[in-house]
């Protein structure tokens, strides 16, 4: 059993506190009561970061709200009214009709759920630790071996550094680093050399999604503005992710498909 889910486990075996419902309840009832007293509370850069989230999440909740009442309204139709006099039980008929409507920015983070994990390469081979790191020895103890040298390709960050000697437990070699990757439109059928934003995910393990090491079936962000993409507001895309399709340390670069 993993350390952190001691909690769960003892959920399932022994079940929750007989009042955990009603401290619960007691607990949402106060939190505008907390939320007032922190707005009270504090002053300078803090309150003003503090007001912006509550003002972001404010509008987020009258966005959804205006969402819901959408959804299901009576609309008045001015043309299907028919010319001339109607008798008063035939009014109401066909002068209204349901209109079901949804904002574009729902359906399209409905689409983007439905097809989250809809990848090209749904399974790939899982590597191993021993594959992606090489001990290094250092020191005149030579049993001192809690140093790794990453033998795979992998991507850092623009402004990226190295830690001192002393205190770097993971090399990353600038001859295994990458900056763009070879991504394929699988609707256009072109590729391009886009410039990589981050790893999203490593299929093999977390900490090689944390280092960016580079394997088949790694998903990434890559740069997209130059290839014209808008969304259906007609603002720019910038960022989409791409899945690795290749291996890169054997053929020296990084080819991807677009995830659309």
């Amino acid at each position: 059993m993993p350390q952190n889910e001691y909690i769960e486990q003892a959920i399932k075996r022994h079940g929750r506190r007989l009042d955990y419902h009603e401290k619960k309840r007691k607990k949402l009832a106060r939190a505008p009561h907390t939320i007032a007293l922190k707005a009270k509370k504090y002053h300078g850069l803090k309150a003003k970061m503090y007001n912006k989230q509550r003002l972001s999440a404010k509008i987020q909740m009258k966005k959804a709200i205006k969402a819901h009442e959408k959804k299901d309204v009576r609309v008045k139709n001015a043309d299907s009214a028919p010319k001339g006099a109607v008798p008063p039980y035939l009014l109401d008929r066909e002068q209204q009709s349901r209109a079901k409507v949804l904002s574009n920015m729902i359906k399209q983070k409905r689409k983007e759920k439905a097809g989250k994990w809809q990848v090209p390469l749904p399974k790939v081979q899982a590597v191993s630790d021993a594959d992606v790191f090489k001990v290094i020895r250092t020191g005149k103890r030579k049993k001192k071996a809690w140093k790794r040298m990453v033998t795979k390709p992998c991507f850092v960050g623009e402004g990226f550094t190295r830690r001192p000697p002393k205190y770097e437990r993971f090399i990353r070699p600038m001859g295994l680093r990458f900056k763009k990757a070879h991504v394929t439109h699988p609707e256009l059928k072109a590729t391009f050399c886009l410039p990589i934003i981050g790893v999203k995910k490593n299929p093999s393990s977390p900490m090689f999604t944390q280092l960016g090491v580079l394997t088949k079936g790694t998903v990434l962000e890559v740069n997209v503005s130059e290839l014209g993409l808008v969304t259906q507001g007609g603002k720019v895309v910038w960022g989409k992710y791409a899945q690795v399709t290749n291996h890169p340390e054997n053929d020296g670069c990084v080819n991807a498909v677009l995830l659309v």
